[in-house]
């Protein structure tokens, strides 16, 4: 098996992953026994041997992060929000207390790969020709926890690609308690989950039609008085919680680098990981811009998709993905809508790749097959690499297949610009593949993209290396065109 007679360009660029980049994150060793035990002994501390310590933990460990006072401040209210402490507590032997349950983690420690690649929102002071970019990855540390972290840079008007510094830093997301859910598509998903019942509507008869957090729990608290069924009630209430604390809104600081940004697990149905997200910047028929990305979320057991919207990569909506269809990994959505139809092509099954159609983004009931396994080099399966990236000629679809020896390639497939369910060409044999550099890694054998984009009649495209480290690729589009099309 060879690569397509397409010129592909291979570029020096790569990142790897650097196992200094760290974040804080809470740190718990026991139950609320042994917390208390922790707390009593810094309690007993003299005040001159609390001053001593922290400053020397602050000095410790500033150069790692921008607010780490800050943070074992917040740290001590989540811990001792239900304890009994002393309220007149300094604000020293307050951050000292947080600091015995804070932990660091190294967010890119084992793989910096599967990256995904949009213009930026800012195109301000470029030359002629130029274009800044964003680009995610998917960042994988101890535990092989994923998340997904951003670098940024300029793409010349010749394709030659210069990356803005990265940040020694990595910045903390603030979750916004208390954000609204809608009732109606909170009901439906309740429905899609298995999670409805009558207990259920017990709760949602005292919502609002728009309903924060606090008033779901107080909800939950009122009908749970002379509930017969205590049993079916709890298990009403654990999938309304769950899937309320599923939707939720992360901001980080307006002057942030996008290197800084860190999307760390969140919620339960993430907490094992962040997987893949596919970034489009997509127009509304109204002509505004929103950026979305799906990804998959994980939580040892299961897998989920999820959406996730931002104008600006500082402030993020994240929402369940709803319907039938919204299931599997490995959806992406068009960069533009269809008559008033949201696109979006995804593995549905595990083997073939499907289109799908919905008039709200986060409710997919509609799904026709797309493409199947046809070429010796994807037997085994289908998926994108990222969203469809339009062309005058038809809409890019870049692929992967699996193969023999469990081995990934890259692939394009060419659908019609006015009906993308039909498919006008194909690359026989994949576009790339894992040459003698890229086969090893964390799983050998396997080139990856989450999406790409086209600069001056050229497409660019950032790849994973064996799910190790991310290199990028160059095409003419022209002529990938010529082949596709001929």
């Amino acid at each position: 098996m060879h690569e397509a007679p397409v010129t592909v360009i291979r570029m020096p660029e790569k990142f790897l992953s650097d196992d200094t980049r760290v974040i804080t994150r809470p740190f718990m060793p026991g139950g609320e026994e042994r917390t208390n035990r922790i707390i009593d002994r810094a309690l007993a501390m003299q005040e001159e041997e609390v001053e001593a310590l922290l400053a020397y933990l602050l000095t410790e460990f500033a150069a790692r992060h921008k607010d780490i006072g800050d943070v074992f401040l917040e740290q001590f209210r989540e811990v001792t929000q239900d304890l009994d402490v002393p309220a007149d507590l300094s604000a020293e032997r307050r951050m000292l207390i947080g600091s015995y349950f804070t932990m660091e983690y190294s967010i890119e420690s084992a793989a910096l790969f599967n990256p995904s690649i949009v213009p930026h929102p800012d195109q301000d002071g470029l030359p002629d020709g130029s274009t800044r970019f964003i680009m995610s990855l998917r960042a994988t540390g101890e535990g092989h926890v994923s998340s997904i972290v951003f670098r940024s840079g300029v793409i010349d008007a010749s394709g030659e690609i210069s990356f803005d510094a990265v940040s020694r830093y990595v910045e903390r997301a603030r979750k916004v308690k208390d954000r609204l859910h809608n009732k109606e598509r909170f009901f439906l998903k309740l429905i899609e989950m298995g999670g409805y019942s009558d207990a259920a509507q017990t709760v949602l008869d005292r919502l609002d039609e728009e309903f924060a957090f606090s008033s779901l729990v107080r909800g939950i608290h009122e009908a749970a008085e002379g509930q017969t069924e205590s049993s079916a009630f709890q298990e009403a209430a654990d999938n309304m919680r769950w899937l309320a604390r599923s939707n939720y809104h992360l901001t980080f600081s307006p002057g942030c680098s996008p290197s800084e940004v860190v999307i760390f697990p969140t919620s339960e149905n993430e907490s094992r990981g962040i997987e893949d997200a596919r970034f489009v910047r997509l127009v509304e028929d109204d002509g505004s811009v929103m950026y979305y990305g799906t990804y998959t979320a994980y939580n040892g057991v299961r897998v989920l998709p999820q959406l996730l919207q931002t104008r600006d990569f500082r402030e993020f909506r994240i929402t369940t993905l709803n319907g039938k269809y919204a299931q599997n990994k490995g959806l992406a959505l068009f960069p533009k809508k269809f008559d008033g139809w949201y696109m979006l092509v995804g593995r549905i099954d595990g083997e073939n790749l499907f289109l799908m159609r919905s008039t709200n983004i986060r409710f997919w009931n509609e799904a026709d097959l797309l493409l199947q396994p046809k070429f010796p080099w994807e037997f085994v399966q289908i998926g994108n690499c990222g969203s469809p990236i339009e062309t005058s000629e038809g809409w890019l679809l870049l692929t992967h297949g699996v193969g023999p020896v469990r081995r990934y390639c890259i692939g394009v497939t060419l659908l019609d610009l006015e009906d993308p369910s039909r498919v006008i060409g194909q690359l026989r044999e994949p576009l790339l593949m894992p040459n003698a550099e890229e086969r090893e890694g964390y799983v050998p054998n396997v080139v990856y993209s989450c999406g790409a984009m086209i600069h001056n009649d050229q497409l660019i495209m950032p790849y994973a290396m064996s799910d190790s480290a991310t290199t990028f690729a160059r095409v003419s589009v022209p002529e990938l065109l010529e082949h596709l099309t001929g």
